[in-house]
């Protein structure tokens, strides 16, 4: 603590930034000079056209991964990790398959970690080198294979007369990858496996691979005629429960695994997920040539833990990281003052009611992010405690937690993004015709997600554009995760906090401090 003298000559005590978080800081820091020596290197790259990716890639980035989107320069995330996952940081561009024989991939693993702000495009970033080191792999196989093929032919011809045996009729046997992919992406969620499951997907339109999602979303039948299905499997979405669990029995299914990526690594690697995630990793090491770890965020945990166990992995962090986006206004309501009277659950039904009119009363017309609202709460028991209050005053809530069913998870999640099937819909237009003809007192277009950390992690929540903290979060990371859920892909978002009596003041004012300078979450 500094001391400067006061008007009378008094010593003043000057403030220390950020002490509250400090005080309780759970985040490994990146220091400052490091951010700017990484903010020159990312205007160097500012079209997918400059990525050493296959052209058949580069053509299936704007009409299948950001279809609908007008903007489709990289992110600095993809400017940092795609060249540095190709290998192709130094400008050399790698040979095409018809300029000459393949250069096979070197053999020793090499690891990376992503880590950038939430919806900055990480999925993106590891997804497209990822893909074309595949199809590349597999391009050397098909020429090798060409190669074998023909030799055993010369050797036919020589054979041919001398009396040797023809060579038995082929049979149709299953493709050699079958239930041995060559890439595995571990999620936390099943909610994470349908959405990163999605986007790869979606590419394989285009870029021909076969992919998988499995999760216990599916029943034991679909993740075997997924996993071992006849034609094979390059890529598999799963969680590292479910992916455990298969390879307990089946262990040649990590015997291929060439890329293996732990997305969500502050979760995958922290106390509850690391024994399983530990286990697969050890059991693909063998057979690896890229280990991926992506994060939104680096505590202090996983940075210890990387330390130890990989010394040598490549860092890729964003200027940005711990920083919540500038875009994101962050609103404190305090509970205490009339009209709440330190009622918790009325504060927040009054702020979602204030947000709908607001909504409804704007000059242009209101879009559906603008009447989609988050709610976060700390504990899973009281997900399901506030959505009801907020049903009783008239506001469309539902509740998403652990607790909930795998089937309610994904109806809960759909209805909230409008993804939603057209039986879903025609079920959810026919309740809400039968609650308009109740005449009960009703806040129309608005609906509202209360939700626990299993909806701060990576799920895709640009259909929202107000996330409300109904308790304070435990720790910046909390801050970081949940505020992280508006304000995606540049678009502007609003945060608003309930504070009452013996809530932290001190780390939300230094919360809101540092996001009005831009500052890291320390």
């Amino acid at each position: 603590m500094r001391h400067v003298k006061g008007g009378r000559g008094k010593p003043i005590k000057e403030k220390e930034p950020m002490k509250a978080l400090k005080m309780q800081r759970a985040l490994a820091s990146v220091s400052y000079e490091r951010r700017s020596k990484t903010k020159l290197e990312l205007a160097e790259r500012d079209r997918f056209e400059e990525f050493d990716l296959l052209d058949e890639i580069k053509e299936s980035v704007p009409v299948q991964a950001l279809g609908g989107l007008d903007d489709i320069a990289p992110t600095p995330i993809q400017r940092l990790a795609i060249p540095a996952l190709l290998g192709t940081e130094d400008g050399k561009r790698r040979k095409k398959f018809k300029e000459g024989p393949i250069i096979p991939p070197k053999k020793e693993m090499k690891q990376f970690l992503l880590a950038a702000e939430t919806g900055s495009g990480k999925t993106l970033a590891y997804v497209l080198p990822v893909i074309d080191a595949l199809k590349r792999a597999e391009a050397l196989e098909a020429q090798q294979e060409a190669e074998a093929k023909e030799q055993e032919k010369q050797q036919l011809k020589q054979k041919s007369g001398q009396g040797y045996e023809l060579p038995s009729p082929e049979v149709d046997d299953p493709h050699h990858t079958t239930g041995r992919p060559k890439v595995i992406i571990l999620v936390p969620t099943q909610e994470l496996v349908a959405q990163v499951g999605a986007l790869v997907k979606s590419l394989s339109h285009t870029v021909k691979f076969r992919a998988a999602m499995i999760s216990a979303n599916y029943s034991s039948t679909i993740i075997r005629n997924r996993l071992f299905s006849p034609q094979g499997i390059d890529i598999v979405v799963s969680t590292p429960h479910l992916l455990n669990s298969i390879t307990e029995s089946d262990p040649n299914v990590l015997s291929r695994v060439s890329h293996l990526v732990i997305d969500e690594a502050d979760s995958l690697l922290d106390r509850s997920f690391a024994p399983l995630t530990s286990s697969i990793i050890d059991r693909a090491t063998p057979s690896l040539q890229q280990l991926i770890l992506c994060s939104a965020t680096i505590p202090r945990s996983l940075d210890t833990y990387l330390h130890k166990r990989y010394p040598s992995i490549r860092r890729l962090t964003t200027p940005n990281l711990h920083a919540i986006p500038r875009r994101v206004q962050l609103t404190v309501v305090d509970i205490d003052k009339i009209p709440y009277q330190g009622n918790r659950d009325l504060t927040c039904a009054q702020v979602i009611w204030d947000l709908g009119k607001e909504a409804d009363s704007c000059d242009g017309p209101s879009t559906a992010a603008d009447k989609r609202i988050l709610v976060f709460v700390n504990e899973r028991e009281k997900a399901d405690e506030v959505a009801a209050y907020l049903r009783g005053k008239g506001i469309d809530a539902t509740a998403l937690s652990r607790d909930s069913s795998d089937r309610n998870s994904d109806a809960t999640l759909a209805a909230f993004t409008g993804t939603s099937t057209s039986a879903q819909l025609a079920k959810q237009q026919k309740e809400d015709a039968k609650k308009a003809d109740s005449g009960e007192r009703r806040l129309r277009g608005v609906k509202v997600l209360v939700t626990t950390d299993i909806a701060s992690r990576g799920i895709d929540t640009t259909a929202a554009k107000t996330v409300i903290l109904y308790t304070v979060p435990h720790t910046s990371i909390d801050f970081i995760h949940r505020l992280g859920r508006v304000g995606r892909m540049g678009r502007r978002g609003r945060g608003i906090v309930l504070v009452g009596r013996g809530d932290r003041r001190d780390v939300v004012r230094e919360v809101r401090e540092g996001m009005f300078k831009g500052m890291a979450l320390i």
